[in-house]
């Protein structure tokens, strides 16, 4: 299991940003691969949350199963299985001029070639910046909604 990791300024409090991490909708704008959240019914995601998303990644369509373990104002964490296991967690911290956002996401390989290949794509796209990207997108939107 590889680990990514990125961090981020945000002018908006915690709270601001928790509200964008657990808003379906605004995870549409700034998650680094397009999907569809399927089998959920709210509004935002707590702990506790069961949903399924599926898209397409690596020109393959894929779906996971995911479980929030943790939301509050000192941040998100969930688990996702499918093709390739996910366990993300973005952590807050409240700063003078807002907040610190630290994410990081590691990739479980799961068995069998399609898996290995997707997480090596996801890889791929980790290590070419796309942790980076998204908690910036979760930044200014955060601090656009303040």
């Amino acid at each position: 299991m590889r680990t990514w990791t990125a961090t981020t300024i945000t002018a908006a409090r915690p709270a601001e940003v928790l509200d964008v991490l657990t808003d379906p909708d605004a995870a549409t704008r700034w998650a680094p691969v397009g999907f569809e959240l399927e089998d959920y019914v709210g509004r935002r995601l707590r702990a506790g949350t069961r949903a399924r998303v599926s898209g397409r990644f690596a020109g393959r369509s894929v779906g996971f199963d995911v479980r929030v373990e943790k939301a509050d104002e000192r941040g998100l964490s969930l688990a996702a299985d499918g093709p390739v296991g996910f366990d993300v967690a973005y952590e807050l911290a409240p700063t003078d001029a807002g907040s610190e956002v630290r994410a990081s996401v590691s990739v479980r390989p799961s068995r069998g070639l399609a898996g290995r290949l997707l997480a090596e794509a996801t890889g791929a796209l980790l290590t070419a910046g796309a942790l980076d990207t998204t908690i910036s997108r979760i930044g200014r939107e955060a601090a656009a909604c303040c």
